[in-house]
């Protein structure tokens, strides 16, 4: 196909709706004073200077050896100096290689060769920690930030340096389709080494776009609040460009200084993951909970908590199942009244909930969901130099999520459990979800993973790991009671364990691994222990 042409399938877009490079180029021309970002404080960046940025960014890369292509790595938080590199990348047909910012050692090491990044854009706060690892093809390092880093096998360049005027650019050696390799995220990597993500522009698009979350639109500005080494950072960065709209961007997620940020930056969408919905919810109420400009907010997972969230702060509240592999294949209407539901397949993708041979289990069954789309790389292309990986994935011709689901006669899919976290205890499959959905209900806890630890009678105890809202006390007795009332006997936790935060990764997700490896401490409290128990009921 030549530059000049475009794809006959219908299914795929043209260049110019979904490839980075002529989405800005477009932009500019359409709308240049319009704001594209917003940093709050004042800061902001409109379309045309969006692009003078990028191309200078862009131009400045190409002169460092750049090519259409290639993977280039970027280690840095939530800044103005990482949005541009990412689009400026992607400007090149270059391939975005974010890492996570919290990387060090080994784990940092494994991401580092398994990019075949030759040039890392990184925080000088981040990286001296390059001098202690293997730097595989790693040869040119782009220093963000204030310190002086030198790093032996490395030419540095600071970034304010690496620009060069548009005239300078070279044009693609071919022009950038939408099935090209748009970046490579690394999962968090809870349960193994961190897995390189294949990621096309139309899997981007297929993921958030305008047919997928149908309900943002161009009007809208949405909120990053994630960090862009994640899916929920870099994706919905590049799916408002996709619609023309704007973005805010904030550093981290913080309870004190969300809402001041939102109002400030009026912002019309935002997202919330794990306990970030809780963690507002639980402030203290304000004559200023009604005081922003948010219409829609995404809540994941869809706790009891969701009613409240909107009656309190006057938003509309979505829910939508999604992972870093796939493109929002269930998204929920507004206000969902079922509470825990993750909403019906979307319209362009094939669901299916099966057992381990990957044949179809019943209606209201719990299967492992898999799922397939009707668009050409409408989900990923694979793990980066794992073939393995990718294959048993990708078995059957199908994509394995991983996460246990059920379906109820209205069409309505719950998630039910990691397939690997899921307890089993004397003889009953325990979903880890359903018992945090329950210790959360609490008011005294703040945030919850359920795991399994071993037994003495073989299978496993439930563990509760809590942490307490700030200023409370859990009292491990007293929970326990609360939950006798709330949930099946055989579901009642053996062990509650407080800590004051849980460990996290930095995508907010649990590091239920490491809670497992700590297992039973002298800090954990034994119902058995203290002489409790918990009786059947005799029917």
């Amino acid at each position: 196909m030549s530059d000049n042409q475009q794809c006959a399938d219908p299914r795929i877009p043209p260049r110019e709706k979904v490839v980075v490079r002529y989405l800005i180029d477009q932009l500019a021309k359409q709308q240049p004073e319009q704001d594209y970002v917003l940093f709050g404080q004042g800061q902001s960046i409109n379309y045309r200077q969006l692009r003078s940025e990028v191309v200078s960014k862009a131009a400045g890369l190409q002169q460092l050896g750049v090519q259409q292509g290639e993977h280039v790595a970027v280690w840095l938080p939530n800044i103005r100096e990482c949005l541009i590199s990412f689009l400026a990348i992607n400007y090149l047909g270059a391939v975005y290689v974010p890492f996570n910012t919290a990387y060090v050692g080994n784990i940092l090491e494994h991401v580092v060769e398994n990019s075949d990044a030759k040039l890392i854009i990184a925080h000088t706060a981040l990286a001296p920690e390059l001098a202690n690892i293997e730097l595989a093809q790693l040869q040119t390092l782009v220093l963000v930030g204030p310190d002086k880093v030198a790093i032996d096998g490395l030419a540095s360049q600071r970034y304010d340096h690496v620009t060069a005027e548009e005239s300078q650019l070279k044009p693609p050696a071919k022009a950038i389709e939408p099935w090209d390799i748009q970046s490579i995220i690394y999962t968090s990597g809870t349960t193994g080494p961190s897995k390189g993500v294949l990621s096309s522009y139309l899997h981007m698009y297929t993921n958030a776009g305008p047919e997928t979350w149908h309900f943002v639109g161009a009007d809208d500005r949405f909120l990053v609040n994630m960090p862009m080494f994640h899916i929920g950072g870099m994706g919905i960065a590049y799916n408002m460009l996709v619609r023309g709209a704007s973005i805010a961007i904030m550093e981290n997620f913080s309870t004190d200084t969300f809402w001041p940020f939102v109002r400030e930056t009026q912002c019309s969408a935002i997202f919330m993951l794990g306990v970030m919905a809780s963690f507002l919810l639980k402030q203290p109420s304000t004559e200023q909970d009604r005081d922003h400009a948010v219409r829609l907010a995404f809540m994941v997972p869809l706790t009891e908590e969701a009613q409240q969230f909107r009656q309190r702060f006057g938003i509309d509240i979505y829910t939508i199942f999604n992972m870093t592999e796939i493109s929002s294949p269930i998204v929920s209407a507004p206000n969902p009244l079922k509470t825990g539901t993750c909403g019906k397949a979307r319209p362009g993708v094939d669901v299916r909930l099966v057992d381990s041979n990957d044949c179809e289990v019943a209606n209201g069954e719990t299967g492992e969901m898999i799922l397939r789309t009707d668009r050409p790389f409408g989900m990923n292309s694979g793990y980066y130099k794992n073939p393995e990986a990718t294959s048993s994935a990708w078995r059957n011709g199908w994509f394995h999520t991983g996460d246990c689901f059920r379906k109820d006669a209205d069409g309505f899919y719950y998630f039910v459990d990691r397939v690997k976290d899921a307890i089993r205890r004397r003889g009953e499959n325990i979903s880890s979800f359903e018992v945090e959905a329950e210790v959360i209900a609490h008011p005294a806890v703040q945030e919850v993973a359920a795991i399994g630890v071993a037994s003495e009678h073989s299978e496993d105890e439930v563990m509760i790991v809590v942490a307490a809202v700030a200023g409370q006390q859990i009292d491990p007795e007293a929970l326990l009671a609360f939950l006798l009332e709330r949930m099946p006997r055989f579901m009642v936790p053996r062990y509650i364990r407080v800590l004051e935060a849980l460990p996290k990764t930095p995508t907010a997700k649990v590091q239920k691994v490491l809670l497992r490896q700590q297992g039973v401490c002298s800090n954990t409290w034994d119902r058995e222990a203290a002489g409790i128990k918990v009786k059947r009921k005799i029917i």
